[in-house]
């Protein structure tokens, strides 16, 4: 790895190094969405309104499941990233080895957590009996890839890291591009439906990990080379991991449990309310994508810089990533609002579905701004080392306002608009209270106290 990357990071124009951070790791997500979003458009098109109802029913848990696994991944990429920006490559070094052997672990048990309640788990979600099947099916098959899935999320941790967002953008490309061939030969040609499409993803997550473990294995002589005899968990490097990644993981289950019970909310309005919430869920993406890359590329940023003692340098970053981010946000709400009908007919050509999805698109669409600084101050504060506090605005302010709203208004207003009011309601008070804590917190003090630094 060129000590340049690290250099920039520390050294470099802030607008410049946190642009070129970004910009891999946003291209990256959007061709690791391009595996759920091929199977919509393929399914939606090749098979009909149910099978691509059922595949979206299957999204807030597979959402729950990955989210316990990266959120802990987020562990290990500020852990990495704090002790490359302090110089000390045995620390990268016993913290790739122990991160790797974790991911492996936990990959097997989200397969067979998956595996066993997915039937179960579609019926607690109120899935409506014709689509019940299907959607069972997606998520069993879906769940074979989760040691895959979880070795590529924490090789590309491990890679951002240390300042490289490059490489795991070239990897995802080619897992896309296979994913994207698989589903036209297993739906298109071969007639599989639903159980085609989660084939493709398993085997397209396959091909993302192999790249990634084949990277970091051939790089030698660097802190973050794989050696088989060094596979082991450090567990002084696992609790460091878990004091920033349980919370993070925490937080990410919340998040998706809310999820899940707007999705139960949704399903109770009929097959063409889930399929456009799904549909809906795919468009929506392009901002999530760009939000959360925005959020990877500043905790990379004060990881780095905060493990090097720049602490004015983490603040400059975060300042610049808050003006990065409302700019974006602003340009997406404004073409999503006014081309709403156009990006929904590229999925559904079913007009019950198209009209319940621009509803929901002017609905929500005006409103991203207010989720801004969750994403941002919350990257910063965990790529410094806080996360406690996070932790607990966004499990009670964002998670436990949404539920409670969802719990007692929906049943007495069963309106559509309704279970999407709960996110921009609770976006603009966690918002709120993070601007709070930010400024007048006393994080960074703590945060140096905690890691021994002046």
């Amino acid at each position: 790895m060129r000590s340049l990357k690290q250099t920039d990071i520390l050294t470099g124009s802030i607008p410049k190094q946190l642009l070129l951070f970004f910009l891999p790791i946003w291209f990256g997500t959007l061709f690791q969405q391009l595996y759920n979003t091929a199977d919509t458009l393929i399914v939606g098109n090749f098979v009909g309104t149910n099978a691509l109802a059922a595949v979206g029913a299957t999204g807030a848990f597979v959402n729950l499941l990955v989210g316990l696994f990266v959120g802990l991944c987020s562990g290990a990429g500020v852990v990495i990233a704090q002790s490359w920006g302090a110089h000390d490559p045995e620390a990268v070094d016993r913290q790739v080895h122990t991160a790797l052997v974790l991911s492996v672990g936990l990959g097997a048990l989200l397969t067979v957590l998956g595996f066993a309640s997915a039937t179960p788990m579609m019926r607690l979600m109120g899935t409506p009996e014709e689509i019940l099947a299907d959607a069972a099916l997606y998520l069993r098959i879906y769940s074979l890839g989760m040691i895959p899935q979880m070795l590529y999320n924490m090789g590309t941790n491990i890679l951002r890291a240390i300042g490289d967002s490059k490489r795991p953008l070239y990897f995802l490309i080619a897992a896309s591009l296979v994913n994207i061939v698989l589903d036209v030969v297993f739906i298109a040609v071969f007639g599989w439906g639903v159980a085609g499409a989660a084939l493709a993803t398993v085997l397209s997550q396959v091909a993302s990990a192999v790249l990634t473990l084949r990277c970091i294995a051939g790089s030698e002589g660097t802190p973050w080379h794989i050696r088989a005899e060094k596979l082991r968990l450090h567990t002084e490097v696992l609790a460091a991991i878990c004091m920033i990644g349980i919370p993070a993981a925490a937080q990410s289950a919340m998040y998706n449990l809310s999820n899940m019970l707007i999705q139960s909310s949704m399903n109770s309005f009929g097959t063409s309310t889930i399929a456009a919430w799904g549909v809906y869920g795919k468009i929506d993406f392009v901002f999530w994508m760009t939000i959360n890359s925005l959020g990877i590329a500043i905790t990379t940023f004060a990881g780095q810089n905060f493990g090097a003692r720049q602490y004015d340098r983490v603040r400059n970053g975060v300042r610049v990533c808050m003006a990065m981010a409302a700019g974006v946000t602003l340009v997406i709400s404004a073409v999503f609002y006014n081309a709403a009908e156009p990006l929904f007919r590229l999925f559904s050509q079913d007009d019950a579905v198209v009209a319940v999805g621009v509803g929901m698109m002017h609905v929500l669409t005006p409103v991203y701004i207010t989720y801004i600084s969750i994403e941002v101050l919350s990257g910063a504060l965990r790529g410094c080392g806080d996360v406690r506090v996070p932790t607990l605005i966004t499990v009670f302010f964002v998670c436990g306002l949404r539920v409670l709203w969802l719990t007692l208004m929906v049943p007495r207003y069963h309106t559509i608009a309704t279970v999407e009011l709960s996110y921009p309601l609770t976006w603009t008070l966690a918002s709120l209270l993070f601007i709070l804590y930010y400024k007048r917190g006393g994080w960074l003090n703590r945060c140096k106290a905690a890691k021994g630094l002046e």
